[in-house]
């Protein structure tokens, strides 16, 4: 398989290092503005990763790109898409996110996978969600929280979140709230344990949407604190860390089985950057492998079966856990 990452920051080193674990990369582009950053990781990876200059070059011959830079993807997409490759996104833009989606039409076309959103959240998010789903009948809300970052790129991101505006779908309407707004003690898996989330500009109800069309509510939330908060208009006080510390997503959903209802919560603590990484990686490896449910664009909840993609990660390092009583505590599953 030929591959190519585009990025190499924290989440696309990860991705990288998680494709040449699977073993079965002969050839390994990495594309990245940074000189001194691009050629420091391909000299980590050493032989079969290579420094490339351009997106467009990088992808003739590929099977798939995964997109690990900052948020602009469309543009990269298309250049991957004219090559006949496959394409792997982590971004949490919102933008990015539609642009992408968009891409659905052209990636049926060529015969490829656009897979959207895929790292610790969204990405990881989804597939909880998908999984928590399949013990009811019918989906009635999905709400979906996360906390911490992959590194200074995602950092970013979650600042630029806060402002806003946060889109919620309820009843098939999109409905927007005010970013910061909705504050909501969420109990994640150990350590983590509980964070104050807010409503911001988050991507998973565009992409949980289309896999539960039915659903009554969907919203996502983000882990701040009264600082994010009241800085969220202002530039970045401080540098981000290289890579964030660790990180939490919450999956809760609520639905109906028969005439009972009742709710299953899922959840998972890793470093952000560790598991978007090998969410990633394996999306990729799965539209090479053809394992992806079809053709064209969307989020993993469409795209991949929750089941084996989650025990997959699992094998990897990256697990989930399921929420017992009132979520202050979790098993592993």
């Amino acid at each position: 398989m030929r591959a190519v990452v585009v990025g190499a920051g924290a989440v696309g080193m990860r991705a990288a290092r998680q494709l040449l674990f699977m073993g079965t990369v002969d050839s390994l582009g990495i594309v990245e503005p940074r000189a001194a950053r691009l050629h420091a990781v391909v000299e980590s990876l050493g032989e079969p990763a290579f420094a490339v200059a351009d997106v467009a070059i990088a992808a003739e011959g590929a099977g798939v790109v995964i997109l690990a830079g900052p948020r602009g993807h469309r543009e990269a997409a298309e250049a991957a898409l004219d090559s006949g490759a496959s394409v792997v996104s982590v971004s949490d833009d919102v933008d990015d996110v539609r642009d992408l989606l968009a891409l659905d039409a052209e990636a049926v076309e060529r015969g490829v996978h656009v897979v959207v959103g895929a790292g610790f959240s969204p990405g990881l998010s989804c597939l909880l969600a998908a999984l928590a789903a399949r013990t009811f009948e019918h989906v009635e809300e999905i709400h979906v929280a996360k906390v911490g970052a992959g590194g200074p790129a995602c950092a970013r991101q979650h600042h630029l979140a806060l402002r806003g505006p946060a889109v919620d779908g309820t009843q098939g309407v999109w409905q927007r709230r005010r970013g910061g707004s909705g504050r909501s003690l969420i109990w994640f898996p150990d350590p983590v344990c509980g964070v104050d989330c807010y409503r911001a500009a988050l991507p998973e109800p565009l992409l949980l949407t289309p896999a539960f069309p039915d659903a009554e509510r969907i919203t996502s939330r983000v882990g701040a604190n009264r600082r994010d908060r009241l800085t969220a208009h202002l530039p970045m006080l401080r540098r981000p860390h290289p890579e964030g510390s660790l990180g939490g997503v919450r999956v809760e959903v609520r639905g109906r089985q028969g005439d009972v209802r009742s709710d299953r919560v899922l959840g998972a603590v890793d470093r952000p950057a560790v598991a978007a990484g090998a969410v990633a990686a394996l999306a990729a490896r799965w539209a090479v492998d053809g394992r992806l449910a079809r053709t064209g664009a969307g989020g993993l909840a469409t795209m991949a079966e929750p089941g084996p993609f989650l025990a997959a990660l699992a094998d990897r390092g990256v697990k989930a856990a399921i929420f017992e009583g009132a979520g202050a505590s979790a098993n592993q599953a």
